[in-house]
């Protein structure tokens, strides 16, 4: 259990810390302060893992085998606003969003039909390519205002570490395949080490054990842009976290039935929700784990619940968070573009289960695509608009979620059949108007 359970972290560990270290530099938070978050980020992915697979008697939790992490989704949005409000209006927004998707649960897992493939996948495939800047910014050196942002010596460890992971990829296989971005980053950190050393400096001066606690860095401020911000982000979350239940179903063969999809739904909304007190962000299921499960075979939920008590010990230890902190940013970015590039790619495999031929489906494509790349194509486009409205507007994934939904709903409107018209005194014939 301990090995099948450490399996399922490796595959999704170098995805649970991406967000935290992100939202953490924008934010403006010290090494210090960034440790601590990703070490908290463990542990309420443990916490959220164990109550999604192993869960609480009928009430709580899909009892499948999923593992639980930071969403992508809520990604662009966060940073947003953060940037205006800090990590207390992160919080105070992440809580409300808990809540909403508690409430909501029991409607949502009714409005599948709403949220078809071409809907989903546009949106996943959307997420992946709105954050793949961020591995830009870290492939050129982290801080794009520096004189030395690009310099070779950055790019060619990129492109380094991007070799080392697509050679495992390659040539690996079973597990070995499935951590090949955690290999990529720790060969790159090594051979990076060699030419410009390492900093051990702020490894050796953080302790060896803490205790997360709630509010640690700032109280929840509570505004009511970012609440219906994050809502809105929620609803995405909520529908992928909904898919990967249901494929996981399909895998393990205990199809997910509505009060399944309601209870695995009130366990994301949960651990969203406790995550907000403790400064941190909105949780769904991991969809490279759903694939790990397939791989294996190994489809006991128990080995998931294992998983997340070695997250939650993880946690526990923050000179693993410290080691993290460390990793050069060029490395980070050659990792980024894969990790965040496969987001995108779940996105398009879902959209080539999509039926393109005589109906409006490219349009639905076309239209969310278009409209929510603007913000990350054109960041300036929206400057002019309030701060308030431009807080929805510079991002493109509250943008696209919008756009898709409601273009799938005009364009892909179902058509009431006509109802076949009978002659009179043939009671057998009947001829379609």
């Amino acid at each position: 259990m301990l090995i099948y359970g450490l399996q399922h972290v490796l595959v999704m560990y170098a995805g649970a810390i991406a967000v935290p270290l992100v939202i953490g530099k924008t934010v403006g938070f010290t090494n210090e302060q960034i440790i601590m978050l990703i070490s908290t980020d463990l542990f309420i992915c443990g916490c959220g893992t164990i109550l999604q697979s192993i869960g609480i008697g009928n009430w709580i939790g899909s009892r499948l085998p999923i593992v639980q992490g930071c969403t992508f989704a809520a990604l662009i949005p966060m940073g947003l606003i953060g940037q205006q409000y800090g990590i207390g209006g992160i919080s105070g927004a992440v809580i409300i969003a808990g809540l909403f998707t508690v409430i909501c649960a029991p409607l949502v897992c009714k409005l599948v039909r709403f949220f078809p493939k071409v809907v989903m996948g546009t949106i996943v495939t959307l997420i992946g390519l709105s954050i793949l800047p961020v591995a830009g910014g870290w492939i050129g050196g982290g801080n794009i205002a520096s004189p030395d942002f690009g310099n070779y010596s950055s790019l060619l460890m990129a492109l380094f570490t991007l070799a080392v992971i697509m050679l495992i990829y390659i040539f690996g296989k079973g597990m070995w395949k499935n951590i090949a971005v955690l290999i990529g980053i720790a060969v790159g950190t090594v051979v990076y080490s060699l030419f410009h050393g390492f900093d051990w400096q702020q490894v050796s001066n953080t302790g060896w054990m803490t205790f997360p606690s709630p509010m640690y860095f700032a109280r929840p401020q509570f505004h009511l842009m970012p609440a219906v911000l994050m809502s809105m982000v929620m609803i995405v979350v909520m529908v992928e976290t909904m898919s990967s239940m249901m494929a996981m179903g399909e895998i393990v063969e205990r199809p997910a039935d509505k009060d399944t999809l309601r209870r695995g739904l009130l366990a994301c909304g949960s651990a969203t929700f406790v995550g907000g007190l403790f400064n941190m962000f909105p949780y769904a299921a991991f969809a490279q784990n759903v694939g790990l499960v397939s791989m294996t075979g190994v489809r006991s939920r128990f080995i998931v619940g294992t998983a997340g008590c070695i997250l939650i010990v993880m946690g526990l230890f923050p000179k693993l968070a410290a080691l993290v902190v460390a990793v050069p940013k060029p490395v980070l970015g050659g990792a980024g573009i894969v990790m965040f590039g496969m987001v995108a790619v779940s996105g398009i495999r879902t959209l080539g289960k999509v039926d393109f031929q005589n109906n409006n489906n490219p349009m639905v494509v076309a239209l969310t695509l278009g409209l929510g790349m603007l913000p990350v194509l054109v960041p300036q486009i929206f400057q002019h608009v309030p701060s308030t409205a431009g807080m929805f507007l510079h991002s493109g994934i509250t943008i696209g979620t919008a756009v898709a939904i409601i273009a799938n709903l005009l364009l892909n409107a179902e058509k009431k059949p006509n109802k076949p018209a009978v002659i009179p005194g043939c009671d057998e014939c009947e001829v379609e108007k």
